[in-house]
């Protein structure tokens, strides 16, 4: 009797009405992200993409110009590789340290002692400071004559370099000052820690293991996941930084700290010519893009992930 109920249901207007609307109602709690993707990330993506083709002035006539921005870009403006290089310099030293430095804070937040949920939000505060305000403090304490730095230097008999108007040291300055906001990639390490099993470390002490042996191959290969996560990220950031540059030394000394996310801005909205900074920003986007890829192609080899054994050739 159930069953011609139910079978029958299944012709009933009214069900068949209810049925759709119920597939529909997903979709309208996500339509409010959906549509602020398609106008605010997808659109502008693919507009970009399609001015990159162009001379595309603020202000005058647009014109068709087919692969000519990317030829020049390649082979007449030397702006581009140069700061394409230091871009590259400096993301070979800020990512490694910056996932070295979230890690060992997250690895000191790990431990159980009083009031650490203190001490996880006085290392989160920095990362929700605005970029040009951090920029503002960090160009305090860098000042050459009056710098906070440069004084603690002197304490221990160091005289400290002009930070931010010498060719030398204008690059370490951006990288030092770039590892301040650590707050969120020490919570994800954090996050990582926490949901390591406690027991594989007791049989490790059972086993005679010391800490050293239990980071290598307890800590390091079960955190391998969240390493991956917050490797990808710090790329992408390395490559996009611009704040601190920008607001600091404005690209100087020498243009030693002119990273490609400032040549794509003055491209932009110093020079005006936004089919050129597109043309820009898409290579950038092709070069992330491929360092992401090789960074996942290479992830078989190096991350663990729970329950996997990875059998030696």
């Amino acid at each position: 009797m159930k069953t011609d109920v139910g079978v029958n249901a299944e012709y009933n207007p009214v069900y068949q009405k209810k049925k759709k609307w119920n597939k529909i109602v997903p979709y309208l709690f996500i339509s409010p992200w959906i549509i602020g993707f398609i106008v605010f990330t997808l659109g502008p993506l693919l507009f970009s993409f399609i001015i990159s083709f162009f001379d595309w002035p603020i202000v005058g006539e647009k014109k068709f110009i087919g692969l000519t921005n990317y030829i020049t870009m390649f082979t007449d403006d030397p702006l581009f590789w140069s700061s394409l290089w230091i871009t590259l310099k400096f993301a070979l030293f800020f990512v490694p340290l910056n996932i070295i430095l979230a890690l060992l804070l997250a690895m000191l937040l790990n431990q159980k002692v009083k009031g650490s949920s203190w001490f996880r939000t006085f290392f989160y505060v920095p990362s929700v400071i605005s970029g040009v305000a951090l920029a503002m403090i960090w160009g305090t304490v860098y000042d050459g004559e009056y710098g906070i730095l440069n004084y603690l230097l002197s304490l221990i008999g160091i005289e400290g370099p002009n930070w931010l108007n010498d060719t030398s040291w204008a690059l370490v300055a951006m990288v030092i000052a770039s590892l301040w906001g650590q707050g969120t990639m020490m919570l994800i390490f954090l996050s990582g820690l926490k949901n390591i099993p406690q027991d594989l470390y007791e049989a490790a002490e059972i086993d005679g293991a010391g800490k050293i042996y239990k980071f290598f191959k307890i800590t390091v290969p079960l955190l391998t996941p969240t390493i991956l996560f917050n490797l990808i990220m710090t790329i992408i950031g390395a490559f996009q930084t611009l704040t601190l540059a920008l607001v600091l030394t404005g690209g100087g000394p020498l243009q030693s700290t002119y990273f490609y996310a400032m040549y794509v801005y003055e491209n932009a909205f110093k020079y005006f010519k936004m089919g050129y900074s597109s043309a820009n920003a898409w290579v950038m986007f092709i070069i992330i893009l491929s360092l992401t890829m090789l960074v996942f192609k290479s992830s078989s080899v190096w991350v663990y992930y729970e329950n996997e054994v990875k059998n030696d050739k």
